[in-house]
């Protein structure tokens, strides 16, 4: 029984009734029976015999020239398997793990079968790792990197280059192997997959070379774990693997446990290549194992690609244990289509966009948002195009499409059609035959009249289906697009340049391609914003998801426990005079100013938001306290309430400051620097009395501030982005973009330079800030209200609300309008933050309790600074006459 979507004629009830049957659906049939009888038992892919290549020349009935001339039928041209069994033979068909270039395969392992998803022929075994075989991978990764992390940086690229050569030796097994595991075609695994592995490992080899001139001030992070999925089981696990060996890391890598076939000959080419042993490690076995790996004590680094809901588990179990984490998660990418656009060229777009690998791209163009006045012919267009679709087994070279990976997937892409329905929306199915010798098909797939809360708009379905809306202006596909939880790719299709870049640089997306969909360079990084995750894969920015800077030391919090179950936040309690006799506090009365006499006013500082002054919501303050325990002044006591209206002066502010030129934003920190100088006695006596460090020291935090602030100035415009050398002819375009509204907890010590030090990059780079100052000694940054008010800084840019720092953390990282979260204070607060920040997937920077030497150049500015106030944004645009 044919395992489909549809009736044999795929279209919908609702739907118009289809053209007849193009001329290649009788060449289609012929090569059903071709693999049908490769999937016969004894014969065919997978299966250990020759049927698929065999049979080809008597599976189809014979013409002559004149019939083929007048019908142009496509002909069957299958792929040889021959090479791949001969592998799958020369192992048994079983296959444990791959350890320090040996196979490891432990008495008493269970083994999980693996098949084709064409047509569930069983291709072989491989291991269920446990969690003990994981200790030893990690092990040996540890041990290798001893050496393999100093071995010179030309020693490493000889290392990626040797891989590359026998990746490209073996492409044509690696294609064949990749396409039976997975299902999709041997033209996409062979002409996509494979090529783009070779060009990243060639890439990260020369940036392996270059790590010493390119970043001399980063190190390698350690023994990397890396978890990777089934839509691209070969390249992404080169994503990975490719610049953490570059930069001098060890790898332990779990592919997904339906395709872990590629994985395992990739190790076997590099053995062969001579990679080290220990460097490169695979563990196969279920999802348990991917956390045991996650878990493990020696891991310093998670890279994992996948779908959000694992990768917020990740995230969970790594909260505030020192790892570096990078996700690249799911998409709901929008195809967004101006009536000037060339249409031939947009159907042949979204042809790439969502039915390339049967949709199971992350960055699929799954919604398609077609303005107005050529929704309609768009629409016929594509009804047209996906009717000379041509479905078959992965190794016909002459298909376009292949099998879904699974019989889960195929039932979960079949709710959401069916689902789309039961909501009135019409679905329209491709009028092609679909096989029916037992794999797992769905034609392709487009949805109309539906809503932006549609199921099918809103959720990520990660299949072959096409969800169609309509827009009337560019301000109407801009909201439409961004009306998404995702931010991963996009694509823009006009012959207006100008209309394009504004829309692509208006996209909350990690890429976005300009009349095209889904071009992937290694000199390009790939990525997302919100809940399609955080971390760059690919281009310079790809490397540093894979080092840290030379001083840091790696953290180890020992008052926590792993991996993160729970947190608990601390509880506000709101301040009240103190019982203790007044006379009996040593210290002083703040003297009034020179001539004024008495003592000094009392005055009790308000929160900052909107350029404002404002009393607290809860009309609650808090004492600041000298060293010897007399009281200085009162500082207001922020909640929630206070946070919340931080972040929307902040969210309000966002638009207009991250499109102010540059150079403005330089001039009003300069500005700002100005206006400090002018005050400097006053800023370095509060800190005196703040702190009671020597007035020496005290002075030297003024001047440190002044400087960072000219520093940050100086940056301005002068890290927007750069050109990429991609293979692509055309211009690829890193922007470095604001992250948005960014909510920061700055250190208690160094109270006015640490807060500039955080604030600064951030305003610079464009973003807008809700920031809590020094908990201890917050009257440095309320002092600083008075000097924004005179600087031009507009209203809403810096917000600033003081109070019990663990406390209104809380709010602010929990807040789904904050698009990252900077803390600098306590292990325990460090993995709070971590663990809540996972609800919408928003970037933390932390310190997890480590200090930081706010005095010195290399700890406390620079890139690592720039970097995290930034969202690199890669568009491509082509060119030509």
């Amino acid at each position: 029984m044919a395992r489909t979507a549809e009736t044999s004629n795929g279209a919908a009830a609702n739907a118009p009734a289809p053209a007849a049957a193009p001329a290649p659906a009788a060449a289609a049939a012929a090569a059903a029976a071709v693999v049908a009888a490769a999937a016969a038992p004894g014969g065919g892919a997978g299966a250990g015999g020759k049927a698929v290549a065999g049979n080809a020349a008597n599976a189809a009935p014979k013409k002559s020239v004149a019939q083929i001339m007048a019908d142009l039928d496509y002909g069957v041209a299958p792929e040889s398997d021959a090479a791949f069994n001969a592998w799958l033979d020369d192992h048994g068909r079983q296959f444990g793990c791959f350890v320090s270039n040996k196979w490891l395969k432990p008495e008493g392992r269970k083994f999980r079968t693996a098949t084709c998803p064409a047509n569930e022929a069983k291709l072989c075994e491989t291991m269920e790792a446990s969690v003990e075989d994981v200790d030893v991978a990690v092990k040996a990764a540890r041990e290798a990197f001893t050496t393999w992390s100093v071995l010179p940086c030309h020693e490493r690229a000889k290392h990626l280059y040797s891989i590359a050569r026998h990746v490209q030796k073996h492409h044509r097994l690696l294609a064949v192997c990749e396409a039976l595991d997975n299902g999709k075609s041997i033209r996409e695994t062979r002409d996509a997959d494979v090529a783009i592995v070779a060009r990243h490992i060639y890439h990260h080899a020369g940036w392996a070379q270059l790590m010493e001139d390119e970043m001399p001030q980063y190190k390698p992070v350690g023994v990397v774990g890396a978890i990777v999925p089934w839509n691209f089981p070969l390249m992404l696990l080169c994503w990975k693997v490719c610049p953490a060996l570059a930069m001098g890391n060890t790898v332990v890598l779990k592919p997904a446990s339906y395709t872990r076939l590629t994985a395992l000959l990739f190790a076997e080419i590099c053995a062969e290549a001579g990679l080290p042993a220990g460097v490169f490690n695979v563990i196969t076995g279920p999802g348990r194992i991917g956390s045991a790996i996650a878990d493990h004590v020696d891991v310093d680094k998670v890279a994992f690609t996948g779908s959000t809901p694992v990768g917020r588990l990740l995230r969970h179990r790594v909260a505030g244990s020192g790892k570096a984490i990078s996700l690249e998660l799911g998409g709901k990418s929008p195809v967004v289509v101006f009536e000037d656009a060339d249409l031939d060229s947009v159907v042949e777009g979204v042809v790439d966009a969502i039915w390339f690998n049967q949709g199971q791209v992350c960055s699929a163009g799954s919604r398609l948002l077609l303005q107005e006045s050529i929704a309609e012919k768009v629409i016929a267009k594509l009804r047209r195009r996906m009717d000379t679709f041509r479905l078959g087994h992965p190794l016909d070279k002459g298909i376009d499409m292949g099998a879904l990976v699974d019989k889960s997937q195929f039932t979960s892409i079949n709710a959401f059609i069916d689902e789309a329905r039961r909501e009135g929306a019409t679905v329209y199915q491709a009028n092609v035959p679909v096989p029916d010798w037992g794999g797992w098909y769905i034609p392709p797939t487009m949805i109309t009249n539906v809503q932006p809360v549609s199921k099918c708009v809103r959720d990520e379905i990660f299949g072959p289906v096409l969800s169609v809306l309509t827009f009337r202006n560019p301000e109407e596909a801009i909201a439409l697009a961004n009306n998404t939880y995702f931010g991963l790719g996009a694509s823009v299709w006009t012959e207006n340049m100008a209309c394009a870049l504004e829309v692509a640089i208006s996209i909350k997306a990690g890429s976005v391609w300009i009349n095209a969909h889904n071009l992937f360079d290694a000199a390009s990084g790939f990525g997302g914003y919100r809940e399609s995750g955080f971390g760059r894969d690919g281009g310079k920015e790809g490397l540093f998801e894979y080092v840290k800077p030379k001083w840091m030391p790696r953290a180890r919090p020992a008052s926590l426990t792993f991996p993160t179950e729970a947190v608990q936040w601390k509880a506000q309690v709101p301040t009240r005079p103190s019982s203790v006799d007044a006379s009996a506090i040593p210290g002083r009365q703040l003297a009034a100013p020179q001539g004024a006499g008495g003592i000094a006013i009392d005055r009790t500082y308000k929160v900052y938001i909107g350029g404002a002054q404002k009393r607290p919501d809860g009309a609650y303050s808090r004492p600041v306290y000298a060293p010897d325990g007399s009281v200085i002044s009162q500082a207001a006591d922020g909640n929630r309430k206070d946070i919340r209206d931080a972040v929307e002066a902040a969210h309000k502010a966002a638009p207009g400051w991250g499109k102010r030129a540059a150079h403005n934003r330089a001039q009003i920190c300069y500005f700002i620097a100005e206006n400090l100088m002018a005050r400097f006695d006053e800023f370095s006596r509060r800190l005196l009395d703040q702190t009671g460090r020597p007035q020496q020291s005290c002075d030297e935090e003024v001047r440190a501030a002044i400087d960072r602030l000219f520093y940050y100035a100086a940056y301005a415009d002068k890290y927007g982005g750069q050109v990429q050398e991609t293979s692509f002819y055309g211009l690829t375009c890193s922007i470095n973009e604001p992250v948005g509204v960014v909510g920061v907890v700055a250190p208690n010590a160094f109270p006015l330079l640490g807060f500039v030090s955080l604030m600064a990059p951030a305003v610079v780079r464009g973003n807008t800030i809700v920031i809590v100052p020094s908990e201890t000694h917050p009257l440095s940054a309320t002092d600083l209200y008075q000097v924004f008010d005179t600087s031009d800084l507009p209203g809403g840019v810096v917000n600033i609300v003081t109070g019990d720092k663990e406390v209104l953390c809380k709010t602010l990282v929990e807040h789904d309008d904050v698009d990252a979260m900077w803390y600098f204070g306590s292990e325990e607060g460090s993995r709070n933050v971590e663990w809540a920040a996972a609800g919408n997937m928003k970037r933390t920077w932390v310190n997890y309790g480590l200090e930081r030497d706010w005095l010195s150049k290399e700890q406390a500015q620079g890139v690592e600074f720039l970097r995290n106030a930034i969202e690199v944004k890669n568009v491509w645009a082509p060119m030509g006459f």
